[in-house]
Protein backbone atom coordinates (compact mmCIF):
# COMPACT_ATOMS: atom_id res chain seq x y z
CA UNK A 1 0.00 0.00 0.00
CA UNK A 2 1.46 3.43 -1.32
CA UNK A 3 1.63 6.87 0.31
CA UNK A 4 -0.92 8.10 -1.76
CA UNK A 5 -3.86 4.84 -0.65
CA UNK A 6 -2.65 5.91 2.52
CA UNK A 7 -3.60 9.61 2.73
CA UNK A 8 -6.47 8.93 0.69
CA UNK A 9 -7.99 6.69 3.44
CA UNK A 10 -7.12 8.73 6.37
CA UNK A 11 -8.62 12.19 4.43
CA UNK A 12 -11.95 9.73 3.98
CA UNK A 13 -12.00 8.80 7.42
CA UNK A 14 -11.75 12.25 8.80
CA UNK A 15 -14.46 13.95 6.65
CA UNK A 16 -16.45 10.61 7.53
CA UNK A 17 -15.70 11.93 10.93
CA UNK A 18 -16.51 15.46 10.29
CA UNK A 19 -19.93 14.80 8.42
CA UNK A 20 -21.11 12.53 11.19
CA UNK A 21 -20.27 14.87 14.03
CA UNK A 22 -21.92 17.83 11.72
CA UNK A 23 -25.14 15.80 10.89
CA UNK A 24 -25.07 14.99 14.99
CA UNK A 25 -24.91 18.88 15.83
CA UNK A 26 -27.25 20.04 13.21
CA UNK A 27 -29.80 17.57 14.48
CA UNK A 28 -30.06 19.48 17.60
CA UNK A 29 -32.70 21.68 17.99
CA UNK A 30 -32.57 25.30 19.40
CA UNK A 31 -31.75 25.47 23.25
CA UNK A 32 -34.76 26.85 24.64
CA UNK A 33 -33.13 28.65 27.93
CA UNK A 34 -34.73 31.92 28.08
CA UNK A 35 -35.64 31.42 31.57
CA UNK A 36 -32.44 29.84 32.60
CA UNK A 37 -29.47 32.11 34.23
CA UNK A 38 -25.76 31.74 32.33
CA UNK A 39 -24.23 27.98 33.79
CA UNK A 40 -20.08 28.25 35.53
CA UNK A 41 -17.81 28.53 33.28
CA UNK A 42 -16.62 24.72 33.56
CA UNK A 43 -20.31 23.65 32.15
CA UNK A 44 -19.99 26.48 29.30
CA UNK A 45 -16.53 25.18 28.15
CA UNK A 46 -18.02 21.74 27.56
CA UNK A 47 -21.68 23.21 26.50
CA UNK A 48 -21.97 21.57 23.10
CA UNK A 49 -21.30 18.09 24.31
CA UNK A 50 -23.52 18.78 26.91
CA UNK A 51 -26.49 19.55 24.35
CA UNK A 52 -25.70 16.34 22.42
CA UNK A 53 -25.81 14.09 25.72
CA UNK A 54 -29.13 15.29 26.81
CA UNK A 55 -30.69 15.22 23.24
CA UNK A 56 -29.84 11.77 22.58
CA UNK A 57 -29.61 9.73 26.30
CA UNK A 58 -31.80 12.14 28.82
CA UNK A 59 -34.82 10.50 28.71
CA UNK A 60 -32.88 7.40 29.96
CA UNK A 61 -32.53 9.04 33.59
CA UNK A 62 -35.36 7.44 36.05
CA UNK A 63 -37.73 9.84 37.08
CA UNK A 64 -36.64 9.71 40.39
CA UNK A 65 -33.01 10.03 39.70
CA UNK A 66 -34.26 13.64 38.27
CA UNK A 67 -36.44 14.75 41.25
CA UNK A 68 -33.24 13.56 43.37
CA UNK A 69 -30.56 15.97 41.16
CA UNK A 70 -33.01 18.74 40.70
CA UNK A 71 -33.43 18.81 44.40
CA UNK A 72 -29.81 19.20 44.87
CA UNK A 73 -29.76 21.62 41.85
CA UNK A 74 -32.42 23.75 43.98
CA UNK A 75 -30.71 23.65 47.31
CA UNK A 76 -27.61 24.85 45.69
CA UNK A 77 -28.97 27.60 43.88
CA UNK A 78 -28.72 26.72 40.32
CA UNK A 79 -32.03 25.41 39.85
CA UNK A 80 -32.22 28.04 37.49
CA UNK A 81 -29.11 27.47 35.94
CA UNK A 82 -28.80 23.71 35.02
CA UNK A 83 -31.36 21.29 34.60
CA UNK A 84 -31.15 17.74 35.99
CA UNK A 85 -30.34 16.03 32.34
CA UNK A 86 -27.49 18.35 31.68
CA UNK A 87 -25.71 18.42 35.22
CA UNK A 88 -25.82 14.30 34.96
CA UNK A 89 -24.85 14.76 31.04
CA UNK A 90 -21.93 17.25 32.44
CA UNK A 91 -20.91 14.06 35.35
CA UNK A 92 -20.52 11.69 32.11
CA UNK A 93 -18.72 14.15 30.23
CA UNK A 94 -16.24 15.00 33.17
CA UNK A 95 -15.89 11.15 33.72
CA UNK A 96 -15.37 10.29 29.74
CA UNK A 97 -12.78 13.45 29.40
CA UNK A 98 -10.52 12.62 32.08
CA UNK A 99 -10.38 9.07 32.15
CA UNK A 100 -9.50 9.61 28.20
CA UNK A 101 -6.44 11.83 29.07
CA UNK A 102 -5.16 9.41 31.68
CA UNK A 103 -5.51 6.59 28.74
CA UNK A 104 -3.45 8.45 26.66
CA UNK A 105 -0.76 9.17 29.19
CA UNK A 106 -0.50 5.84 30.68
CA UNK A 107 -0.92 4.11 26.58
CA UNK A 108 2.70 2.98 27.05
CA UNK A 109 1.24 0.50 29.61
CA UNK A 110 -2.30 -0.85 28.80
CA UNK A 111 -3.12 -2.83 32.20
CA UNK A 112 -1.72 0.62 34.22
CA UNK A 113 -3.72 2.42 31.74
CA UNK A 114 -6.85 0.47 32.16
CA UNK A 115 -6.46 0.75 35.65
CA UNK A 116 -5.63 4.41 36.25
CA UNK A 117 -8.17 5.54 33.60
CA UNK A 118 -11.03 3.79 35.24
CA UNK A 119 -10.01 5.69 39.10
CA UNK A 120 -10.12 8.88 37.17
CA UNK A 121 -13.46 8.51 35.79
CA UNK A 122 -14.73 8.09 38.73
CA UNK A 123 -13.15 10.93 40.21
CA UNK A 124 -14.41 12.59 36.98
CA UNK A 125 -18.00 11.75 37.75
CA UNK A 126 -17.94 12.76 41.05
CA UNK A 127 -16.55 15.82 40.75
CA UNK A 128 -19.64 17.67 39.38
CA UNK A 129 -21.35 16.30 43.26
CA UNK A 130 -18.20 17.78 45.17
CA UNK A 131 -18.56 21.10 43.70
CA UNK A 132 -22.52 21.35 44.24
CA UNK A 133 -21.73 19.72 47.46
CA UNK A 134 -19.15 22.84 48.48
CA UNK A 135 -21.74 25.65 46.60
CA UNK A 136 -24.52 24.62 48.61
CA UNK A 137 -22.61 25.24 52.02
CA UNK A 138 -21.69 27.87 51.17
CA UNK A 139 -24.91 29.42 49.91
CA UNK A 140 -25.87 27.92 53.65
CA UNK A 141 -23.49 29.67 55.24
CA UNK A 142 -24.67 33.34 53.32
CA UNK A 143 -28.02 32.71 53.87
CA UNK A 144 -27.08 31.99 57.77
CA UNK A 145 -25.06 35.45 57.73
CA UNK A 146 -27.96 37.49 56.05
CA UNK A 147 -30.92 36.14 57.76
CA UNK A 148 -31.08 38.08 60.86
CA UNK A 149 -30.76 41.94 59.29
CA UNK A 150 -33.37 40.40 57.31
CA UNK A 151 -35.50 39.40 60.59
CA UNK A 152 -34.80 42.58 61.93
CA UNK A 153 -36.56 44.68 58.43
CA UNK A 154 -39.45 42.24 58.79
CA UNK A 155 -39.64 42.72 62.41
CA UNK A 156 -39.79 46.49 62.21
CA UNK A 157 -42.39 46.25 59.32
CA UNK A 158 -44.65 43.96 61.55
CA UNK A 159 -44.03 45.81 64.63
CA UNK A 160 -45.18 48.81 62.82
CA UNK A 161 -48.38 47.39 61.26
CA UNK A 162 -47.49 45.57 58.51
CA UNK A 163 -48.49 42.03 57.94
CA UNK A 164 -45.82 39.25 57.32
CA UNK A 165 -46.11 39.80 53.55
CA UNK A 166 -45.76 43.51 53.64
CA UNK A 167 -43.23 42.73 56.02
CA UNK A 168 -41.19 40.37 53.64
CA UNK A 169 -41.57 42.88 50.85
CA UNK A 170 -39.60 45.53 52.89
CA UNK A 171 -36.94 43.36 53.63
CA UNK A 172 -36.83 42.28 49.94
CA UNK A 173 -36.76 45.96 48.95
CA UNK A 174 -34.13 47.27 51.44
CA UNK A 175 -31.61 44.74 50.85
CA UNK A 176 -29.37 44.13 48.47
CA UNK A 177 -28.69 41.16 46.33
CA UNK A 178 -28.02 37.66 47.85
CA UNK A 179 -29.42 34.13 48.07
CA UNK A 180 -31.47 34.49 50.84
CA UNK A 181 -32.94 37.78 48.89
CA UNK A 182 -33.32 35.81 45.88
CA UNK A 183 -35.04 32.93 48.18
CA UNK A 184 -37.49 35.42 49.41
CA UNK A 185 -38.35 37.24 46.33
CA UNK A 186 -39.55 33.50 45.35
CA UNK A 187 -41.63 32.88 47.84
CA UNK A 188 -43.41 36.33 47.64
CA UNK A 189 -43.86 35.66 44.00
CA UNK A 190 -45.64 32.51 45.06
CA UNK A 191 -47.81 34.44 47.78
CA UNK A 192 -48.45 36.44 44.84
CA UNK A 193 -49.87 33.83 42.29
CA UNK A 194 -52.48 32.39 44.82
CA UNK A 195 -50.26 29.84 47.10
CA UNK A 196 -51.08 29.37 50.24
CA UNK A 197 -48.51 31.59 52.65
CA UNK A 198 -47.92 28.52 54.48
CA UNK A 199 -47.25 26.25 51.97
CA UNK A 200 -44.63 29.35 50.15
CA UNK A 201 -42.90 29.88 53.52
CA UNK A 202 -42.55 25.55 53.71
CA UNK A 203 -40.70 25.25 50.32
CA UNK A 204 -38.65 28.47 51.14
CA UNK A 205 -37.39 26.92 53.89
CA UNK A 206 -36.89 23.56 51.95
CA UNK A 207 -35.31 25.68 49.08
CA UNK A 208 -32.47 27.52 51.29
CA UNK A 209 -31.79 23.49 53.09
CA UNK A 210 -31.50 25.22 56.58
CA UNK A 211 -32.26 24.26 59.67
CA UNK A 212 -32.22 27.25 61.58
CA UNK A 213 -34.73 29.42 57.76
CA UNK A 214 -36.75 26.01 58.92
CA UNK A 215 -37.21 26.15 62.51
CA UNK A 216 -38.39 30.46 61.91
CA UNK A 217 -40.35 29.09 59.35
CA UNK A 218 -42.22 26.81 61.49
CA UNK A 219 -42.73 29.23 64.09
CA UNK A 220 -43.86 31.77 61.79
CA UNK A 221 -46.84 29.18 60.56
CA UNK A 222 -47.47 28.59 64.11
CA UNK A 223 -48.05 32.22 65.07
CA UNK A 224 -50.00 33.25 62.46
CA UNK A 225 -52.05 30.13 63.22
CA UNK A 226 -52.40 30.63 66.66
CA UNK A 227 -53.13 34.51 66.35
CA UNK A 228 -49.60 35.37 68.62
CA UNK A 229 -47.81 38.64 67.63
CA UNK A 230 -45.05 37.77 65.15
CA UNK A 231 -43.05 40.82 66.31
CA UNK A 232 -41.32 40.00 69.62
CA UNK A 233 -41.10 36.34 68.01
CA UNK A 234 -39.00 37.33 65.13
CA UNK A 235 -36.95 40.10 67.29
CA UNK A 236 -36.42 36.90 70.06
CA UNK A 237 -35.05 34.61 67.00
CA UNK A 238 -33.01 37.52 65.46
CA UNK A 239 -31.11 37.50 68.80
CA UNK A 240 -30.77 33.77 69.20
CA UNK A 241 -29.06 34.08 65.32
CA UNK A 242 -26.95 36.35 66.44
CA UNK A 243 -25.66 34.38 69.76
CA UNK A 244 -25.55 31.47 67.58
CA UNK A 245 -23.50 32.99 64.72
CA UNK A 246 -20.90 34.44 67.72
CA UNK A 247 -20.74 30.79 69.20
CA UNK A 248 -19.95 29.62 65.96
CA UNK A 249 -16.75 32.09 65.60
CA UNK A 250 -15.57 31.46 69.02
CA UNK A 251 -15.69 27.79 68.05
CA UNK A 252 -13.78 28.43 64.88
CA UNK A 253 -10.67 30.27 66.99
CA UNK A 254 -11.00 27.18 69.78
CA UNK A 255 -10.01 25.20 66.85
CA UNK A 256 -7.45 27.04 65.30
CA UNK A 257 -4.40 26.07 67.52
CA UNK A 258 -5.47 22.41 66.95
CA UNK A 259 -5.52 22.86 63.26
CA UNK A 260 -2.24 24.69 63.82
CA UNK A 261 0.03 21.66 64.62
CA UNK A 262 -0.43 20.16 61.68
CA UNK A 263 2.13 22.62 60.21
CA UNK A 264 3.80 23.08 62.71
CA UNK A 265 5.31 19.81 63.15
CA UNK A 266 5.60 19.18 59.22
CA UNK A 267 6.85 22.70 57.66
CA UNK A 268 7.91 24.49 61.02
CA UNK A 269 9.50 22.43 63.20
CA UNK A 270 11.70 20.66 60.70
CA UNK A 271 13.25 23.69 59.50
CA UNK A 272 13.76 25.02 62.76
CA UNK A 273 15.56 22.01 64.11
CA UNK A 274 17.60 21.55 60.59
CA UNK A 275 18.88 25.43 61.05
CA UNK A 276 19.66 24.61 64.68
CA UNK A 277 21.11 21.33 63.23
CA UNK A 278 23.43 22.81 60.98
CA UNK A 279 24.57 25.54 63.36
CA UNK A 280 26.00 23.04 66.04
CA UNK A 281 27.71 20.64 63.17
CA UNK A 282 29.20 23.21 62.27
CA UNK A 283 30.93 24.43 65.03
CA UNK A 284 31.53 20.61 66.06
CA UNK A 285 33.40 20.19 62.37
CA UNK A 286 35.40 23.56 62.96
CA UNK A 287 36.26 23.11 66.81
CA UNK A 288 37.34 19.20 65.88
CA UNK A 289 34.94 17.94 67.86
CA UNK A 290 33.85 15.18 64.55
CA UNK A 291 36.36 14.25 62.29
CA UNK A 292 34.31 12.11 60.01
CA UNK A 293 35.96 12.73 56.49
CA UNK A 294 32.58 12.24 54.09
CA UNK A 295 30.72 15.23 56.55
CA UNK A 296 33.55 17.04 56.91
CA UNK A 297 34.40 16.67 52.77
CA UNK A 298 30.43 17.95 52.83
CA UNK A 299 30.97 20.92 55.04
CA UNK A 300 33.95 22.31 53.08
CA UNK A 301 32.67 21.05 49.45
CA UNK A 302 31.76 24.58 48.63
CA UNK A 303 35.02 25.53 48.88
CA UNK A 304 36.97 22.56 48.06
CA UNK A 305 39.96 22.90 45.76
Amino acid sequence: MNLLSITLMLGGFVALLVWQISSVCLNLPAAKRHHFDKPALGFILIWPLIRIVVFYIGDCLPDRHRLLVSQKLTKAGVGFTLSAEEFVAAQSISALMMASAAFVIFKSNVAVACTVAATVAVMGFLYPNVWLRDRTRRRQTEILKALPFYLDVITLAVESGSNLTGGMTQAVQKTSDSALRNEMSRALRDIRSGKPRADALRDFAERTASLEVGRIVTGMIQAEKSGANLGPLLRVQAEQLRKQRFQRAEKKAMEAPVKLLGPLFIFIFPTTFLTLGFVLISNAIINGVITWPPLVWVYQWPGAN
